[in-house]
Parts: C-alpha cells; structure tokens; sequence
C-alpha cells in the first residue's frame, strides 16, 4: 500500500497533467463555498476516473483509497460507482491484452476484490447488481469468496437473482475444486437472507445448501450447513450453532 505522502503527490501530479487545480482557489480560511466544493468534488471523481483506467496496478490501488475516502465522507455518486465497477471486473470483463492479443496484463485478483468489499459499503441495488456481475465473471476464489460474502450485508426485498448467482458459482467449484472458504460465506450469506426475510422459499438455496452439507469439505463446514439447513426455513436460530 501506498504512503499517503506518495498518494497526495500521485494526485497533484496526475491533477498537473490533467491541467486541473488541484483545489479551489481561496483568498482566506473560510469555508468551501458550495461551487467551490462541487469543482473540489469534481476533481476527485476525475482523478478517481483517470486513476481506474490506468495500467499500473499500484495506480489502481490509490484509486481505491481514495474511493474509500469518498465513501467514508458520504461522497460516493454515480461516477465513483462506475469506477468501482469497472475495477471489480478489472481483468475479467475489462481486459488489457500484451500487444493487444497475447496474454491479458491487467489481471489483479487484489484490486477486484477491494473493489468489490467497496461495492458492499456502498449497499446499493446498483452495487448489489456490479457485485452479482463479478460473480458471474470472475474465476479467483478470494474474489469471489469476498463477492458473496458482501452480498449477504445488502438488504433486499428479492433476493431470488442473488441466490441464483451463489448457486451457480458454488455448484461450479464444487464440481472442478471445491472451496471451504467460498463454501461458507454462501452459507452465511444464505443464512442472512434468510433471517432478514423470515425463511427463504427459494429451493436453489436448499440446494446449495444441501450440496455443501453432502460435498468434499471439512468437516466444520459440513457441520454448517446441516445448521443452516435446519434453521433457514424460518430464519431463526442460532448462528453460531453447527459445529462453529
């Protein structure tokens, strides 16, 4: 990780090359007026922009500190959550190839999923729709383990697109290389579901469940779906049961 000595020169010295200021202009200490904090706030979102889409995988790093910094100070609009996107399905859907058809150079496992535990803090049907697209395209484990565990903290009213995307990705490890680690944060999150909707209806959930009960995995996680299984249909019970 960047110092953030080296992340502020990053940012004036990509704002000199943009041929921007840096920050509005102020003759005093007073505050920000309102259009010198929109220009400010402008700014921000163009570096955060221009950052996304540079090569350098450190570049992209910064990017995403300062889209946590923005997310933190409630400044997260419809352009941050576009490069957060476009960072999620960095390598995957967004690929960069070496002379634009050998080998695909901006694969960065690291980077997506920082993008995508953003995309959770940010909670939105739009980020719950981002977070759902890289389960569907990504093929890293930690990735994907990270994807279905944020999901499990956006609350829904129709939860059926979600479940379907933890299925599909659970059954497709478990048949090639079953993951503990993916294994129980679909367990969790379908537990979540569950307990935020009172019980889940959706039988692809019991069968994922079920699969990873009866599947090639450690014993505690076994031990975890059995308790998931028996407490889902009402969504009560205790979390901590079944062998954690």
């Amino acid at each position: 990780m960047l110092s953030s000595a080296k992340r502020f020169l990053t940012l004036v010295t990509l704002a000199s090359l943009l041929g921007a200021p840096l920050f509005a202009q102020r003759s005093d200490d007073r505050e920000l007026s309102v259009e010198e904090s929109y220009l400010q706030e402008s700014m921000e979102v163009m570096v955060i922009r221009e950052q996304t889409r540079a090569d350098s995988r450190d570049m992209k790093l910064v990017a995403l500190d300062f889209i946590r910094d923005a997310i933190e100070a409630g400044r997260a609009n419809e352009e941050v959550m576009r490069s957060l996107e476009f960072l999620a399905l960095e390598g995957t859907v967004n690929r960069t190839r070496e002379g634009g058809v050998g080998r695909v150079i901006n694969n960065f496992p690291d980077v997506r999923t920082k993008a995508v535990t953003y995309l959770g803090e940010i909670g939105t049907e739009e980020a719950k729709a981002a977070i759902v697209r890289v389960l569907l395209a990504d093929n890293e484990p930690m990735v994907l383990t990270e994807a279905v565990k944020v999901l499990g903290n956006i609350p829904s009213d129709d939860n059926s697109e979600t479940i379907a995307a933890i299925s599909w990705i659970v059954t497709r490890f478990d048949v090639i290389n079953p993951d503990n680690a993916l294994a129980l944060a679909a367990l969790e999150t379908i537990e979540k579901m569950a307990q935020s909707n009172g019980g889940i209806r959706d039988p692809a959930a019991v069968r994922t469940v079920m699969r990873i009960a009866e599947g090639n995995y450690i014993r505690p996680v076994q031990m975890r779906a059995l308790s998931v299984l028996k407490n889902m249909r009402t969504g009560n019970g205790d979390r901590n049961g079944g062998g954690r």
